[in-house]
């Protein structure tokens, strides 16, 4: 794997509780994870490595950099997440070139999920 200059090479993800938030992205959109003790775990990449991690902690923030997901089925994806325990806070909507959504994750921290139209 090939890291690219300046390019955003890994996504850390503030949790509050571990084994939800790792069955959660598990179910949603088949993350799997390497563990690294209680307290963190590394997001694993389809073809290998690492892409991100979950990282333990008693507070979580939400805001800042918003991480938005791709998606060959927006609805799909949509149901998927719901049925993990997400919570939709932005239903879908259309924008020039797609569609998407943004939910919270257990511990409440908000992504988007976004499709071509």
């Amino acid at each position: 794997m090939s890291h690219e200059h300046h390019g955003i090479d890994y996504v850390e993800f503030t949790v509050n509780d571990m084994a939800a938030a790792q069955r959660f992205y598990g179910d949603a959109f088949g993350w799997t994870f390497q563990d690294y003790g209680p307290d963190y775990a590394g997001i694993q990449r389809t073809g290998g490595g690492e892409c991100g991690g979950l990282r333990l902690d008693d507070t979580v923030k939400r805001g800042g950099p918003l991480v938005v997901l791709f998606s060959r089925d927006l609805d799909a994806s949509l149901r998927s997440v719901v049925s993990a325990g997400g919570r939709i806070v932005t239903e879908p909507f259309a924008f020039p070139g797609g569609r998407r959504f943004h939910f919270t994750d257990p511990s409440g921290n908000e992504l988007a999920v976004w499709s071509e139209a």
